[in-house]
């Protein structure tokens, strides 16, 4: 009898289990868009230009979703989000997905029952401090006044550095990066930490950016990605197998240059794959053939996205560096479209 109650209860939990899985993309698909949330503006990771259009290389991951779902990469409603607001608007379902420079931490994927999809960016946190200072090091800041977005890694990982070294700081409370950079600006904090991409994409706006010095101690892994929440299986791997199409794209040599001449056929079975010339990977995710086609084509792969919107070249000015693919020295990997 007890057996039966309990195979009873795991049916109910299936069933219950398969009709929110299949939720928010019924949802997306019925709404006729995405609604991404993203950060409430950060230049080369997702900004709104002067004309209001969303861009950047966290909107590049909400772009390509978008395309994969809906066939329209522009068919997106961007939620701007604070470090305070972000997770409420995931777990609300006012937001599909987060996309806005948020780190995987246990608490995050297990405490507030969250799925991060995979890791867009490898950061660590940094320092930035005016050059007049005249500080070299982050071990030389005892005593500082440091702004500090609220509600974020950042915050504890300040807590940890200052203890471990045994010095001490005022914290300056923040909650946009905006504020934080109106406030380091004004002099009413010593320091600005947060994550060094956002620091190099915050020093960049400066009038004179090389007033600001990047101390070079990382005091922390940030491993940043999209997230969305927990029970909905389908979905995050939608999600999830868009990033890594992305990735893989960039691997195999699939550019926006050549996408369409590859979708021919090719010789290489993992590209006819992704491009939807050779088996059933896009049914599977209950979308037609060419969904990964359509979301390397709204920005191009991962590479591209990277050197147009934060990369050497932009005045954000990022090396690869982890963010490399893992043949050239990084580690960003995909597991294998099969």
């Amino acid at each position: 009898m007890k057996k039966s109650v309990i195979l009873g209860a795991l049916t109910v939990a299936g069933l219950a289990a398969g009709a929110a899985s299949a939720a928010t993309l019924d949802d997306v698909k019925a709404r006729g868009k995405l609604n991404c949330g993203v950060s409430t503006g950060l230049v080369g990771f997702a900004a709104p230009d002067a004309n209001g259009e969303w861009d950047g290389f966290d909107v590049g991951v909400c772009r390509a979703v978008a395309a994969a779902t809906l066939g329209d990469p522009t068919a997106v409603e961007f939620v701007p989000t604070t470090g305070k607001t972000r997770f409420t608007a995931l777990a609300s379902g006012e937001i599909d997905m987060l996309a806005r420079n948020t780190t995987w931490t246990f608490t995050r994927d297990v405490d507030l029952k969250f799925e991060f999809v995979g890791v867009n960016y490898y950061d660590g946190q940094g320092f930035m401090v005016p050059k007049e200072l005249g500080v070299s090091s982050a071990k030389e800041l005892d005593g500082a006044t440091v702004c500090i977005q609220t509600g974020t890694t950042t915050e504890l990982n300040l807590a940890d550095f200052f203890r471990a070294n045994n010095m001490s700081y005022e914290p300056v409370p923040i909650e946009t990066n905006a504020e934080a950079q109106q406030q380091y600006l004004a002099g009413a904090c010593d320091v600005y930490t947060t994550d060094a991409s956002g620091l190099a994409a915050t020093r960049a706006t400066f009038e004179d950016p090389s007033a600001h010095v990047v101390l070079p101690e990382i005091v922390s892994k940030e491993p940043l990605g999209p997230l969305v929440r927990h029970g909905d299986q389908e979905w995050g791997d939608l999600v999830r197998w868009t990033l890594n199409a992305l990735i893989s794209a960039e691997e195999l040599g699939i550019t926006s240059a050549n996408i369409e001449e590859l979708s021919a056929g090719t010789d290489n079975p993992e590209i006819n794959r992704i491009l939807g010339t050779e088996g059933n990977l896009g049914e599977m995710l209950g979308l037609d053939a060419e969904w990964a086609k359509r979301a390397i084509m709204a920005g191009g792969n991962y590479g591209e996205l990277f050197a147009k919107n934060i990369g050497e070249s932009t005045p954000i000015g990022l090396a690869r560096g982890l963010n490399a693919q893992w043949k050239d020295g990084g580690i960003l990997y995909s597991p294998p479209f099969r």
